[in-house]
């Protein structure tokens, strides 16, 4: 059936960029911003690669990846909080140094066949007419996905934790007056975003195409974190739009295949120009609350991120 076949097509691409995301949004949350996405994703993509030739386990590659993604993201940590480098200057290096340090790393296993994480087979449930394939007979790199964005929803909005990590994102002063330990906090979210960009990595070179690709990630990063402000840093929201964007993705191959005459440019820009236009409805949303806030309230204000 050529709808499931799509369907499926469209999780395997979206499943990177939500996991990437979804690292993102908790960074951010934080009051952190990481552009060393792209760079992150493909060290892990590239040691997630090299883990899995050198053991032939692919789930050891899934766990390399995630550390050197955590790894990585590290160093970025090191240089924003504890040197107080500036952020975009250090995020925008960390995906340079990312991209030339894999293809550096990586040169030696172009064109090796990889090896492919296994989808995981649920008894009866796979065997369901359309719904079976598409939802109970994924990889598990998919499942880790959907555990994330249940864990991330209820860390962040119901536990004591998300609350001190979000109030450090709002006024981190403030949190630190309260005693609460800004830099570790600030530490351990950038390294869980690293370490989730990481496994969205080794998604790329363990499941969507197993081998290894110079520059794979193909601006996947930088998509990432278009979609973390598309969602309004919401972990629900960066689920739909991920596979949105992973649809958009898919979209321009099988239009090109059914012959349809629209760019292929035109649908990659797709994503981008659609966060431009959630970013105008967020500020005039803003702007339209103070207005209306009297303004001994609009003084104590937060936007709700």
């Amino acid at each position: 059936m050529i709808f499931e076949a799509i369907l499926l097509t469209v999780i395997t691409a979206a499943t990177p960029l939500v996991i990437a995301a979804f690292g993102e949004l908790v960074t951010e949350r934080a009051g952190v911003l990481n552009l060393g996405v792209e760079g992150m994703m493909i060290m892990g993509a590239v040691g997630a690669f090299a883990a899995a030739q050198a053991t032939g386990s692919p789930y050891i590659g899934l766990l390399a990846g995630i550390a050197t993604g955590a790894v990585f993201s590290f160093l970025f940590g090191f240089l924003t909080l504890t040197l107080v480098t500036n952020q975009v200057a250090t995020g925008l290096a960390l995906t340079i140094l990312g991209l030339g340090a894999s293809g550096m790393l990586g040169e030696g296993y172009v064109g090796i066949p990889g090896i492919k994480v296994p989808q995981v087979y649920i008894p009866y449930l796979s065997e369901i007419p359309f719904i079976g394939p598409v939802l109970f007979h994924q990889d598990l790199v998919f499942y880790l996905s959907i555990v994330l964005v249940i864990g991330i929803n209820w860390f962040l909005f119901k536990s004591r934790s998300g609350l001190k990590l979000r109030a450090i994102g709002d006024n981190h002063g403030s949190a630190h007056a309260l005693g609460i330990d800004v830099i570790r906090t600030r530490y351990l979210a950038v390294m869980f975003g690293g370490a989730c960009a990481g496994l969205a990595g080794a998604q790329l070179s363990l499941v969507y195409t197993p081998q290894w690709v110079e520059n794979m990630a193909a601006g996947r990063g930088w998509i990432a974190l278009a979609l973390v402000v598309f969602a309004s840093w919401r972990p629900w929201r960066v689920l739909a739009g991920g596979y949105l964007f992973g649809a958009v993705s898919i979209g321009q191959l099988h239009a090109q295949a059914f012959g349809i005459g629209i760019p292929s440019q035109f649908l990659s820009m797709l994503p981008y120009a659609a966060t431009i236009v959630v970013l105008i409805i967020i500020s005039h949303n803003r702007r339209t609350t103070l207005i209306n806030t009297p303004a001994s309230l609009g003084k104590a204000f937060v936007p709700d991120r």
